[in-house]
């Protein structure tokens, strides 16, 4: 049996640029489908489909034709959902879970891989993405689908096997965006839509940072062929305004871990033991084996979130002749983000008063309170106002040339940068403290899903406006800048009707700019006098009504619910009057913490594949893929220039101006692919895969910055990173069987199982860093010693200094209390090289994730009604130990997943309902206070979305949507459920759109 063996690999959809016009419109006219044709990639070849059947029937034989394992979805399906971003649409595919922030889709989980380990492309190019960090340089490498709107992009595909023609970066997966292309249709397209947005969070934020409650949408496309064929441009566009919010309640700092047995003697923030002042005031006390879980305070905050989103994209293609096709385009994305935020908080002291705490192992307060009898505390209401900009800019080449009717060669090149960074004078993030200092008492009810926060005021009136003022403030500014240089030339020669031979070469360079600074003053007990601060700032407002949805069957009774709201903006002027100066209330550009990093990769890759039959059809690809890359990175750090003895047990290490220090590293890899399938008949089709696939490590594990922490007799110690870390390598087992048992359904199962090895950890490792040198143990050192009968330091240091003052880098200064002298004796060319222990991440553990992927489409006939769903379980040994202080090599985003989608459609009306659920998942590693070693789970969250679609005409169509319809609420918690983290609250959002079509 001769088959094309072609059809297998899935190159650009035909008549995409219809399919994009088709995409921004509300409701999608139908059209028919063009017979595919018997060209090399036949895979979707001429979809120029519309309605959700048909888009689904598209999606459904992407997945049957592939090579591996592929998923998608097109244009039409994307168009249809109502979803406000890429990574909304990605959420319906098995094995892909969703992050949100702001309310919306922002980073993609694939299998139980998380964000940093998933690559992105753009229609075959490795995409550059550039994240902020609120309180520290960004370390990430995931990209944020938040940043792209769903107009212009033509069909999405997730690669979760390997393939050798890939670029390498992604364990989990590989999702490549695809866009139109003018001569893949000779019809000229034009059309645009307008949409209003109303968003009901913005209806649960106070007033003075609630935003307009109806926003605009617009998007266009227009798309035409000129001169008989031989060339074509297409320009897609699309802004969108949107305002909206969430508020939050919570642990935002973190929860203390202690031992039962830890004495509050020892540790100001732990329990008084029994023998202790205050202990007897503690009912069901965890025990001396238990770990017991203190919180570092508890906050409301209401957001206001402002966001301006521009995408457009310019396509020039030319066909000189009909073998050549050279294509030039520009793709351009920029996304504003502008915060507002009210507060109120209270930072707890542990004046420990009446506490009740669940059961161990793991102990969590029930109830939490407080008593201050030495003097109050503050009441804290402060506030943000901040902007952030995203931006990705991309110009590529692509040439396309059939040299002959067996051999096709492309060239494809491109410059890509992602920038992102303050859209403010305020920087990237802030806070503005803001306070009463009148706490008397505080008590936290944590023994339900809402955290419930009551405090006791001093004073008469407790809460009159006269005693609010600024007191400490923090002006933070992150930037992060990504760009790749990637040129890549592909082949493909026929060998025969049945085999192929795919080769290619690529060079890629990334360089990578992460950078951040911080203005603070630390005034929290009261910057200026409450008197600098006119009472009319502060608005009176109550707190509960903005939590109406998250607090459910709170005690409303017990919680604080009168506050102050301001103006950022008046109270900031206010408090910069007060100083006489801005330079406490403003960002700034000079970073201090400044990483840089550039990967320069080589590669190459060859595929054999073929169709053959034993029995039944069948056919193999077999593919091998060599990587290398050398890694250089620099950091700005402080330059170590000497150490000093300053006293018995105290070391100086002298710091001169800050510099950048450089660390290299190179690997190589490599991958082999191996894709096999087998038509058991005209239904039944079964695969099996096996791939190596490799994902690098993040930005911070790879620093070139060596830090110096402190020095003492025995050594020093402190931390760098590490450029000679080896990536993630991932071996990916897959077996699936698939069904497809009627026109437009289907039934699949798939298993995984991917090895992962090189998870990175921390390891000690003595160096001897700047060459500096110690004054312990050199000559003048033993020969103190000497003179004292034994290494006495006190002994050596009084002989030193008195001996050899104003020599040999030893200065006495004076004598104190007991005698001794006092001065610095620094370490001199000839002394022992200073052996300092540095912390550096290093290859330690490997672990796998196992998988089960189920699937099912269903069309009812010709009545219009249809259904798909699919479940996900994922199971790995790399979880977080609860009951463990030391730092984990656990498995972020790891969870299961399920969707489902019913829908109705015939020639005028579409109605589609979808419900999309995640299970618990860890989020962070490192949610203790001070970023410490502890879990983050985000427990399970579904969501139902409502699209309803009319036809008025052939030209004119009309479209409603509804997101988030269950008004659902997030909850994360630390080591135990009690152990609140968030809950964040956001709301229903509509969509009401129009699209006309020329």
């Amino acid at each position: 049996m001769t088959r094309n063996p072609r059809r297998r690999h899935l190159v650009p959809l035909s008549r995409l640029a219809a399919a994009c016009a088709v995409l921004i419109a509300p409701t999608l006219q139908a059209q028919t489908a063009e017979p595919a044709k018997k060209d090399e990639g036949a895979q979707l070849d001429t979809v120029v489909i519309t309605g959700i059947r048909k888009s689904l029937d598209s999606s459904l034989d992407l997945k049957r034709k592939a090579q591996g394992v592929v998923d998608g979805i097109v244009a039409e399906d994307i168009g249809k959902f109502p979803d406000t971003n890429l990574a909304e649409s990605m959420q319906r595919i098995a094995g892909v879970s969703i992050d949100r922030a702001n309310g919306e889709g922002s980073r993609v989980t694939v299998r139980g891989v998380g964000p940093d380990f998933n690559l992105v492309l753009l229609n075959g190019r490795q995409m550059p993405a550039a994240n902020l960090a609120d309180t520290t340089a960004s370390n990430a490498r995931s990209f944020d689908f938040a940043n792209l709107a769903s107009e212009g992009v033509a069909a999405l595909e997730v690669y979760k096997t390997g393939r050798s023609e890939n670029p390498t970066g992604g364990i989990g997966a590989t999702i490549n965006i695809k866009t139109a292309r003018p001569l893949d249709n000779p019809k000229t397209v034009a059309s645009f839509g307008a949409k209003l947005v109303s968003d009901d969070s913005n209806k649960r934020l106070p007033g003075v940072i609630a935003g307009s409650q109806t926003t605009p949408e617009l998007s266009g496309i227009y798309s035409q062929v000129f001169a008989d064929g031989t060339f074509g441009i297409a320009l897609s566009g699309s802004l969108q305004k949107r305002n909206s919010g969430y508020n939050q309640a919570g642990v935002p700092n973190g929860w203390y871990s202690k031992p039962g047995n830890l004495a509050n003697a020892n540790d100001w923030t732990a329990l008084p033991l029994p023998n202790e002042p205050g202990g007897s005031k503690i009912t069901n006390r965890p025990k001396p084996t238990d770990l017991y879980e203190v919180p570092q305070n508890l906050m409301y905050s209401m957001n206001g979130i402002e966001r301006t989103r521009t995408n457009g994209q310019l396509v020039l293609q030319y066909r000189p002749m009909k073998d050549l096709t050279l294509t030039l385009d520009k793709t351009y994305s920029e996304n504003k983000i502008h915060t507002k935020r009210s507060e109120l908080s209270a930072w707890f002291n542990f004046a420990y008063d009446k506490t009740t705490w669940a059961d161990g192992p793991i102990a969590s307060p029930l109830i939490f309170s407080e008593l201050y009898t030495n003097g109050p505390a503050d009441v804290a209401m402060g506030g943000a106002y901040y902007g952030t900009r995203n931006k990705n800019d991309s110009t590529g080449f692509n040439a396309a040339w059939r040299a002959s009717e067996r051999l096709k060669l492309e060239l494809d090149a491109h410059h890509s940068v992602a920038t992102a960074g303050a859209d403010s004078p305020y920087g990237t993030n802030n806070a503005l403290g803001v306070s009463m200092q009148n706490r008397a008492s505080d008590r936290v009810d944590f023994s339900g899903k809402f955290p419930v926060l009551g405090i006791g005021l001093s004073g008469n009136p407790a809460d009159s406006a006269s005693l609010m003022q600024v007191t400490g403030s923090s002006f933070r500014n992150a930037y992060m800048r990504n760009a790749i240089d990637q040129a890549q030339i592909k082949g493909k020669y026929t060998l025969s009707d049945a085999s192929n031979l795919d080769f290619g070469v690529g060079l890629t360079k990334v360089n990578n700019r992460t950078a951040f600074a911080n203005v603070q003053q630390n005034d929290w007990g009261g910057h200026n006098k409450p008197s600098d601060y006119a009472d009319t700032l502060w608005q009176a407002d109550t707190i509960q009504q903005y939590f109406s949805r998250a607090m459910d069957s709170a005690d409303r009774s017990a919680m604080v619910n009168n506050f102050f709201v301001w103006d950022f903006n008046a109270v900031r002027d206010a408090a910069v009057k007060a100083d006489g100066s801005d330079k406490w209330f403003k960002a700034t550009d000079n970073f201090d913490d400044d990483r840089r990093t550039q990967e320069r990769s080589t590669s190459a890759f060859v595929q054999y594949s073929a169709d053959f039959d034993w029995g039944v059809p069948m056919s193999a690809a077999l593919g091998l893929r060599y990587e290398r890359t050398k890694v250089d990175s620099q950091a700005l750090v402080p330059i170590a220039t000497g150490i000093q003895w300053v006293s018995a047990n105290e070391f100086a290490i002298l710091k001169g101006a800050p510099g950048f220090t450089s660390l290299s590293g190179k690997y190589s890899y490599l991958l082999p692919s191996i894709d096999w399938e087998a038509e058991l008949s005209s239904q039944w089709k079964v695969r099996a895969s096996f791939g190596e696939s490799i994902g690098r490590p993040g930005w911070d594990k790879i620093q070139g910055g060596q830090t110096l922490t402190e020095y003492r007799a025995g050594g020093g110690t402190g931390n760098q990173g590490n450029p000679g870390l080896k990536p993630l390598l991932s071996k990916n087992f897959d077996f699936s069987a698939e069904y497809y048992y009627a026109k437009s359904s289907y039934a699949a199962v798939g298993i995984f199982r991917k090895n992962i090895s090189n998870y990175i950890g921390t390891s000690v490792v003595p160096m001897t860093p700047f060459s500096l040198t110690s004054p312990i143990n050199g000559a003048l050192f033993k020969e103190a010693a000497a003179s004292c009968g034994g290494a006495d330091l006190t002994c050596v240091r009084n002989y030193l200094l008195n001996t050899y003052n104003g020599r040999n880098g030893i200065v006495k200064t004076g004598v104190d209390g007991s005698g001794n002298a006092l001065g610095t004796i620094a370490g001199q060319s000839g002394d022992p090289m200073a052996v300092f222990n540095i912390s550096v991440p290093t290859n330690q553990r490997s672990d796998h994730i196992n998988g089960l992927e189920l699937n099912v489409q269903h069309a009812f006939g010709r009545s219009g009604f249809g259904l798909a769903a699919n479940y996900t379980y994922v199971r790995s040994g790399l979880k977080f130990k609860d009951d463990d202080l030391q730092d984990q090599n656990a498995l972020v985003g790891l969870s299961n997943s399920a969707n489902l989608v019913g829908f109705y459609e015939d020639d005028r009306y579409s109605v589609r309902m979808a419900y999309n659920w995640r299970g618990e998942f860890l989020n962070s590693t490192n949610a203790a206070v001070n970023g410490g070693s502890g879990p983050s789970y985000t427990e399970p969250y579904g969501q139902w979305d409502l699209s309803i679609g009319y036809k008025y005409s052939p030209h004119l169509s009309f479209q409603f949507e509804a997101i988030n319809l269950n008004d659902g609420v997030i909850r994360t918690h630390g080591r135990t459920r009690l152990e609140v983290q968030s809950v964040t609250q956001t709301g229903r959002r509509f969509m009401v759109g129009a699209r006309y079509t020329f």
